[in-house]
């Protein structure tokens, strides 16, 4: 069953930012500074779209207070300055926010970045203006929980029946189902196209543009 859908909410790391590398390795060379046990780039990568406390919790287990403080001030420190593997946007990715907001799509982010964090990259990617509205976990609660997702569709007043949500992982998939919205993965992020449809994912694409493509023709 088709719908019209006014309302696309993005995933941001791996979905429209190619990050998924700097994550990973700021997490690596953040465990070794700690002297916590560094994770593989598989495990990395699975937790990649949660709240941060929460990652690393599943990462590494429970962490007194001042572990986990060390722990954070560190990784904020690495991605932020120390870390320098690349993490621009996917080559498609503002033409596609152009394309979907020109067709009269309202657009948000849901994403496991703290508000600093969104708001640092919306500056150096220059993209802040295509947006509504967001939601990161420092302000809600994180995914998969569909808390993001019901506090943008109020805000926005939009529908479950008119909204997507499109994401490269499993939590967010999750999240969409839980919210009763639909779930469309791309398969460029963290998690391949099985694993996004074992999750919820309805459709998956291979590109932005193959997204927008759909919504604009409205053969999502």
């Amino acid at each position: 069953m088709m719908y019209d859908k006014r309302l696309v909410v993005f995933d941001w790391d791996g979905t429209l930012m190619d990050s998924i590398g700097r994550i990973v390795s700021s997490m690596q060379n953040t465990a070794q500074h700690t002297g916590l046990p560094v994770p593989t780039e598989v495990s990395v990568r699975d937790i990649i779209g949660l709240s941060l406390e929460p990652a690393i919790e599943k990462l590494f287990g429970v962490l007194n207070a001042t572990q986990m403080n060390n722990f954070l001030t560190q990784y904020r420190d690495e991605y932020v300055d120390l870390n320098t593997t690349p993490s621009p946007l996917f080559h498609d990715a503002k033409a596609v926010l152009s394309q979907l907001s020109s067709a009269g799509y309202r657009l948000a982010v849901a994403t496991g970045k703290a508000r600093r964090g969104l708001e640092r990259v919306w500056a150096e990617s220059e993209t802040e203006h295509y947006f509504d509205t967001s939601r990161c976990a420092s302000e809600t609660k994180g995914k998969p929980d569909p808390q993001m997702l019901y506090e943008i569709m109020s805000e926005l007043k939009t529908q479950p029946e008119h909204t997507v949500m499109v994401g490269d992982s499993v939590h967010d998939m999750k999240m969409a189902v839980a919210a009763g919205v639909q779930a469309v993965g791309v398969s460029f992020g963290v998690h391949d196209a099985e694993r996004l449809r074992e999750a919820g994912a309805t459709i998956v694409v291979d590109s932005l543009s193959e997204l927008s493509n759909k919504l604009v023709r409205e053969t999502l």
